[in-house]
């Protein structure tokens, strides 16, 4: 990471704070965004690096976002595209549509506009990396949260399509799948966690995955991470091909 300019969304906390730790420790410059600016500021001191204010939902945001990244750092070599919040409503009588955009505009949107926004940059570079959190809900059902699982399995297709379309540039374009992990999003559910005994991952162990990904050369990959398992690539099966044509 010597040399490297990371950028990172969420990094006030949580999966975000962990992993700027993690690659500053490596040797990479941060510049960390978040909505939290007394959080964002504390990890920036921490790393000696640069915080910017940033509503990842709002593509202007990013914008100005990158702009300030290139403008202090020179460049942007690295952008793990991390923040995200909890959906707080369901699909039937409480349904809140408030609520529903605010989760797609931080967990899908703050994803599109951030990799729209960073490309030129790295295309300048001559490459570079994006990582996308999405979640094991990008993997699997997730009934007591669809509107979650729905914009998270968005993330995950996007990461599967964006790697191979962006390889030609010496882009690499992979997501992240943790189940329950130490962040603010699980706090609504921590004691429904504790009740059932289901343990935590820590965030550290997301962030050495981040960083296992920036150092490979994979691309379009979205590693699963689960408590008690080396994290690694889940394999998807393959999409059946058409059957004998029917004719007559």
């Amino acid at each position: 990471m010597s040399g490297k300019v990371a950028l990172v969304t969420g990094g006030a906390s949580g999966l975000g704070r962990a992993t700027a730790l993690t690659l500053a420790e490596a040797g990479a410059e941060i510049v960390v965004a978040d909505l939290d600016a007394a959080g964002g500021k504390e990890v920036a001191e921490l790393v000696g690096g640069h915080f910017r204010a940033c509503d990842v939902s709002d593509l202007d945001a990013n914008r100005a976002l990158v702009d300030f990244a290139v403008e202090r750092c020179g460049g942007v070599d690295i952008a793990f595209l991390n923040a995200g919040v909890a959906t707080g409503c369901g699909i039937g009588d409480d349904f809140d549509p408030a609520l529903y955009r605010r989760a797609m505009g931080a967990n899908l949107d703050g994803v599109v506009y951030g990799a729209h926004a960073v490309l030129p940059a790295l295309r300048a570079r001559g490459g570079g990396s994006i990582v996308a959190t999405a979640s094991l809900a990008g993997l699997t059902a997730v009934p007591f949260d669809p509107l979650y699982a729905a914009n998270k399995h968005a993330v995950v297709g996007l990461a599967r399509s964006l790697g191979p379309a962006l390889a030609p540039e010496g882009v690499r374009f992979n997501a992240i799948c943790p189940g329950f992990a130490e962040s603010r999003i699980i706090d609504p559910i921590r004691e429904m966690l504790s009740s059932q005994h289901l343990p935590i991952i820590p965030a550290q162990i997301v962030a050495d995955t981040v960083l296992r990904i920036l150092t490979g050369d994979a691309t379009g990959e979205c590693w699963f991470i689960q408590p008690g398992r080396e994290p690694e690539p889940f394999r998807f099966r393959n999409v059946p091909g058409p059957g004998e044509a029917v004719t007559g």
